[in-house]
């Protein structure tokens, strides 16, 4: 079918690609998420219809159940070309509808941050309300998961180096939040927070850096979403400490369609909003990807076409 996108929204792993980290081909189009219109579909095609809003999928071969790949050979802005770009020609299976009325732009942050949160948190962790749920800084998967945690009635502790960015999450609902910055032994802090208990579920985004530290916050028997790796790809693990914890700590990469199919219907009940910190036209993407560079953003930032 045919796609006229609308809205894209920058990740990590879009920022690996563009600055050289990840290595693709040559003229490789970037961005892993894309929404907008479908403008015409093909013989058989009968899931969409012309006028219909979608939003892409970061595996388009991985369709439902158990996870199904380990690399990115077919993810948009990687293996395969992305979404910066005004028009595409796909397989159905690449896209899903997009939540009723959601900007273009709103839709364009689920692909990956939205549906990395929810299958941390409600597919693997299957949070339950009253657990208690940790997540770490102010990027597009952690608000998220704020936002989805406190949806399904879970105690959320929410961590950043910012005072400011601090009271926005709070605003967001966040039941207690910790500055690492002035108090790096955060671990401790997210102990004392739930009487020593620790939190059930961690959303661990920073990677080597930050894993001892929310190995010693998850309580026993808890469970940590290894998504990201700001401070690294690789480094020491305290295995004594995880060990003493028996906790689960699971490495995951976004989700199936299923589970986009899933959020997407979750959020229009919850009437869940994304958090678009900035939007930047087609043209800006590069001042776009500086400014994410910065760090200064809370939630995600948009491209709009």
């Amino acid at each position: 079918m045919c796609v006229r996108i609308h809205a894209s929204s920058l990740n990590f792993h879009d920022y690996m690609v563009v600055n050289g980290s990840i290595k693709t081909a040559d003229g490789r189009i970037p961005m892993s998420d894309g929404a907008g219109v479908v403008e015409a579909v093909g013989k058989g095609v009968s899931e969409f219809t012309v006028g219909d809003r979608v939003v892409s999928t970061f595996f388009p071969g991985w369709l439902e159940g158990q996870p199904r790949v380990d690399n990115f050979r077919t993810t948009p802005g990687d293996g395969v070309d992305g979404y910066a770009r005004e028009q595409v020609l796909a397989p159905p299976q690449c896209f899903t509808r997009a939540p009723d009325g959601y900007s273009h732009q709103q839709a364009a942050t689920l692909t990956t941050a939205g549906l990395t949160a929810w299958r941390a948190l409600v597919v693997n962790g299957q949070v339950r309300a009253g657990e208690t749920v940790l997540t770490l800084g102010t990027g597009g998967v952690s608000v998220f998961a704020l936002q989805f945690a406190k949806a399904m009635g879970a105690v959320v502790i929410a961590t950043s180096s910012s005072d400011q960015k601090i009271e926005r999450l709070r605003e967001l609902g966040a039941d207690h939040t910790i500055n690492y910055k002035s108090d790096p032994d955060w671990g401790k802090r997210v102990l004392e927070l739930t009487d020593g208990a620790g939190a059930d579920h961690v959303i661990e985004v920073g990677g080597p850096g930050t894993l001892p530290q929310s190995i010693q916050a998850v309580r026993i028997g808890g469970h940590i979403a290894m998504i990201g790796g700001l401070t690294g790809a690789s480094g020491e693990v305290p295995i004594a400490n995880l060990k003493a914890k028996q906790a689960r700590l699971q490495g995951l990469i976004v989700g199936s369609r299923a589970d986009q199919h899933d959020m997407v219907r979750a959020l229009e009940v919850t009437g869940i909003q994304p958090v678009i910190d900035r939007c930047f036209a087609f043209d800006e993407i590069a001042e776009a990807f500086r400014y994410q560079e910065a760090g200064r953003h809370f939630g995600k930032i948009c491209l709009q076409f």
